[in-house]
Formats: structure tokens, C-alpha cells, sequence
């Protein structure tokens, strides 16, 4: 019937091209073209920061990875990596530890928060150790006590210097007392190598801070800091509420421990490959000679 017949419509093919809304045809901006800086709170073009990791406009130093650290300092195609298989156990049984080992293990693409290694600086050979804030805020567990340690006990082998880049948290509470142990255990280390006639270079950088402040960042026979690193102990907040006291602004900054005589120097991160290899031709044998 009639009535109920069917009306007919022309179909017209649907249209093969994407829809965009007017949010999706904005330019996109890759995530990590502009950064903000923590000191002079400007934005800045990534790549204007150069591989120095330099603010233009205030000279604050971004931090930076353990690879781009051996990169700006050692000699290209000279460092070799030591200790790669000493891996991170639960010595405490610290819930879901591991776990959180393993997922900032392939976020970073770390093995542990410290690198060593031997290599040269302008042709002089040296043993170096660089922490990474980026694994667990470079915290020292029993791996980082194993490795540092073993740094020094191989540069006094080998009768070489060693220079450490420290940037880190303080003792990893997740490994309990034998994360406080590493700190007596690497000073033990340091000893030794001193007692052999050997240069330790420490480089305190953003932030040096806790048990690594405690023990072997301020162990060096020269002690140098990049600018305004944060060093110290105790945070500031748990330090002024045990002493009632508001800290001054610029306390535990690398400026004023310099005026304060807990530092040797500070050099800016452009000089300091430079300023290493000056240090190394000083104290080596030859220097002397």
C-alpha cells in the first residue's frame, strides 16, 4: 500500500577526510620546545639553553642527566662504563620497591642514580663518577655505596685521580640502615685513596643534599660547586622548625659556602671541563715535574 511505501533519499558517499575540530586545527607545540626557569622565571626556547643547559638571560644551570654530564666533561670516545651488573636488591622487604626501581629504571634508561666510569679530560686519565637526580632524586642505596666505592678502590689500583659529580637526595630510606652504612663505607674508600697520594675532585651540583653531603661530597682534596647548587644537610623547613629561627635566603647555597669556607671554588658549568683539566695537569706527576 501506499501509505506505507518507503520513502527513497539520494545517498551520497560519506566523505573519506578526517573531520577536524577547531581545537585539533590550533598549531600543536611539542611538549618539551619552551621551558620555564626556576631562577628568573622566564620562558625560554629549549635549544637557545645549548648543551651546557644555561639559562640566557640569568645563567641559572639546569640539571642535567649522569650522559650529558660525561659528555660535557670527558674527551669524546674515552669513557668506559664500569660495574653495570651490580643490581639493586630489597634489603628490608620496602613495599612495591623494586617496582618503583624497575619503572624509573626504563623511564630514564638508568641502570642506577650513579655512573662510573674511567676516561680523560684533554688527554689525562681519570676515574669519574657522576649521580643522576632524574633515579629516585639520585639517592645512595647499597648499588650506589657498591659502585662509588668500587670507583675509588680501582682509581687507587690504577693510581689515577678521581673527581665525583654529586647531585642527591640524601640516604635512599626504602634500603633502611644499609643505605647509612653506604656512607661510612665510601668515606672508608676515600680514605684509602687519599692515604695513597691520590687527587679527589668532588662537584657539588643541584642538589647536594643528606648522607652524600654527610660523607664523600665533602671528602675531596679540592671541593668545587656550580652556581647556586643547593647544598646541605637537613632541608631548610626541618631545620627552622628545630631551631625557631627563619634562615636567611641565601643559606645552603653554593655562594654561601664559599663565604663560609666549606667550598674551594665555584665555577660556572662552561669553564668547568676546562678549569678540571687545569686542576689534573697541576697535581699529576708531570705537572710537579
Amino acid at each position: 500500500m501506499a501509505l506505507f511505501k518507503k520513502k527513497k533519499y539520494i545517498r551520497i558517499n560519506p566523505s573519506r577526510e578526517k573531520i577536524v575540530t577547531p581545537e585539533q586545527a590550533k598549531p600543536s607545540v611539542p611538549d618539551d620546545m619552551w621551558q620555564k626557569c626556576p631562577s628568573c622565571q622566564k620562558a625560554i626556547y629549549s635549544k637557545s639553553l645549548g648543551a651546557n643547559k644555561i639559562c640566557p638571560n640569568c645563567s641559572y644551570c639546569f640539571r642535567i642527566g649522569c650522559r650529558e654530564r660525561i659528555a660535557l666533561t670527558i674527551d669524546e670516545g674515552t669513557f668506559t662504563e664500569w660495574d653495570t651488573d651490580v643490581t639493586t636488591k630489597d634489603p628490608i622487604n620496602f613495599p612495591n620497591y623494586l617496582d618503583k626501581v624497575t619503572l624509573v629504571q626504563e623511564k630514564t634508561g638508568l641502570h642506577e642514580a650513579v655512573m662510573t666510569g674511567i676516561g680523560q679530560i684533554s688527554g689525562q686519565e681519570v676515574v669519574i663518577g657522576v649521580m643522576d637526580s632524574q633515579f629516585i632524586m639520585g639517592s645512595m642505596g647499597t648499588v650506589v655505596g657498591e659502585k662509588v666505592t668500587r670507583a675509588f678502590e680501582k682509581a687507587l689500583e690504577l693510581k689515577l685521580p678521581i673527581i665525583m659529580f654529586t647531585a642527591s637526595g640524601g640516604a635512599r630510606m626504602q634500603e633502611g640502615i644499609m643505605s647509612l652504612m653506604q656512607m661510612a663505607k665510601i668515606s672508608a674508600a676515600v680514605k684509602r685513596h687519599s692515604q695513597g697520594g691520590l687527587l679527589y675532585i668532588t662537584v657539588l651540583t643541584d642538589p647536594t643534599t643528606g648522607g652524600v653531603t654527610a660523607s664523600f661530597a665533602m671528602d675531596g682534596d679540592i671541593i668545587i660547586a656550580e652556581p647556586e647548587a643547593q647544598i646541605g644537610f637537613a632541608g631548610r623547613r626541618v631545620i627552622e622548625q628545630t631551631i625557631k629561627q627563619k634562615l636567611p635566603e641565601e643559606f645552603q647555597k653554593a655562594e654561601f659556602l664559599l663565604t663560609h669556607g666549606f667550598v674551594d671554588q665555584i665555577i660556572p658549568r662552561e669553564q668547568m671541563q676546562a678549569k678540571l683539566s687545569l686542576l689534573l695537569k697541576m697535581h699529576s706527576q708531570k705537572g710537579r715535574d
